[in-house]
């Protein structure tokens, strides 16, 4: 009768908006735990393990490489209707992973442990994610992933003070314990209860084998590799910056609140720009808001180089920056559906796994590399801006070489 009730409820005409909400929690939760968490912890460990900044940060480059890694399978899998065991055992592997990082005391536990929270990451967070709401929802999947990120969103505004909060308050070590409690006790119920009666196959598309191209047909196109430029170069920008963004940040002499309130109001800025994005992208055309949103991550890079980190400059990146990232989420889960091919779109993205995996993985490793104690992170702020505008530039020639070709 249960089996039977849900069944009905992720059918029923509202299920996307309701199925999206609920599934976006433990989104906010692990984002908030594990992503946005590590640039809390990188000062703590380098005084106690006795670490440098690249030391420290290449602790989250093997994270974002296990996750990189495991893309592939994890997709298989839940495109194959094991969604609801993949995303339910990720919650308990991340939560595992968080109680054995609060034991850690040597630099070898600690990089094993990140390891063991990225191929947790790779059941939990977004690429797998989409990937259920695009099975579920194929004719909507578009405005399912912008419901989905609306609450996800918020994981930095949330989980950076009420982390920092903890910590202070507990030790780091006891923080862990509570941010793995959240995983154990509502990520992975929520995973068990939502995921019942995933489908076999992906259901509302109607193409079929003889009038899709196919795979390997695609791979030969620039539009593809183009959008592989794009997610890449994105990639790298938006995961180099939140593991330095509380070091970067004291090192410019902010005040101790602007050292908190900037990273989380990003948050808040990232689900404004998402909302605006849902409410009006009906009236807007798709391409060229596509076209235009990445460019919002540039400028706010160019705010800071050029005004320097006082408050006006700080403002004007946190809202560039937030607006940016949250919309760019949007245009790199539907580029490969809207300008590659929809039908498929698991395997195009499948084959980026290892690339934007190690792109990841590079990027705050990169950072760190790049600090020096005498600049600082200004030459990491330019390597950032000259990245996102390779980025921009490959997504708008993707997207007029498609756009060209189906005239």
């Amino acid at each position: 009768m249960h089996s039977t009730r849900t069944r009905h409820f992720l059918s029923a005409p509202s299920a996307l908006g309701s199925f999206s909400v609920w599934l976006s929690l433990p989104q906010l939760i692990t984002w908030g735990s594990v992503f946005y968490t590590f640039s809390l912890l990188m000062t703590p460990l380098e005084v106690e393990l006795g670490m440098g900044r690249a030391e420290s940060s290449l602790a989250f480059s093997l994270a974002l490489l296990a996750e990189g890694l495991m893309a592939y399978l994890v997709g298989r899998w839940i495109d194959r209707g094991h969604e609801r065991k993949v995303m339910t055992l990720g919650s308990v592997w991340v939560g595992l992973g968080l109680l054995a990082h609060s034991q850690v005391q040597s630099v070898a536990a600690y990089y094993a442990v990140w390891v063991w929270l990225g191929l947790g990451l790779s059941a939990t967070l977004y690429t797998p994610v989409f990937a259920v709401v695009t099975r579920r929802f194929a004719q909507d999947f578009r405005r399912a992933i912008i419901t989905l990120t609306f609450l996800g969103g918020l994981a930095s505004t949330v989980f950076i003070p009420l982390a920092s909060w903890w910590i202070e308050l507990w030790g780091w070590r006891q923080a862990l314990w509570a941010l793995a409690a959240l995983q154990l006790l509502v990520c992975a119920p929520l995973h068990a209860w939502l995921l019942q009666d995933a489908p076999k196959k992906a259901t509302g598309l109607h193409s079929t084998h003889a009038d899709t191209p196919s795979v390997r047909a695609h791979l030969r196109q620039a539009p593809f590799w183009l959008l592989a430029a794009f997610s890449i170069f994105m990639m790298a920008v938006t995961s180099a910056l939140p593991a330095h963004m509380i070091a970067l940040l004291q090192e410019a002499h902010l005040p101790p609140a602007w050292v908190i309130a900037i990273p989380a109001a990003i948050g808040v800025i990232q689900v404004v720009g998402r909302l605006v994005l849902f409410v009006f992208e009906r009236y807007w055309d798709v391409h060229t808001a596509n076209r235009w949103i990445p460019t919002l991550i540039p400028m706010s890079l160019m705010a800071l180089l050029i005004g320097g980190f006082n408050p006006v400059a700080s403002l004007v990146f946190v809202v560039l920056y937030g607006l940016g990232n949250g919309m760019n989420t949007i245009v790199k889960g539907t580029a490969m559906a809207q300008y590659v091919s929809q039908a498929h779109v698991g395997q195009l993205n499948g084959l980026l796994g290892l690339p934007i995996a190690l792109a990841r993985a590079a990027a705050p490793l990169v950072l760190g590399l790049l600090w020096s104690p005498e600049n600082g992170y200004t030459l990491a702020l330019w390597w950032l801006l000259l990245a996102s505008l390779l980025g921009s530039a490959a997504l708008w020639a993707a997207q007029r070489h498609a756009l060209k070709a189906r005239r």
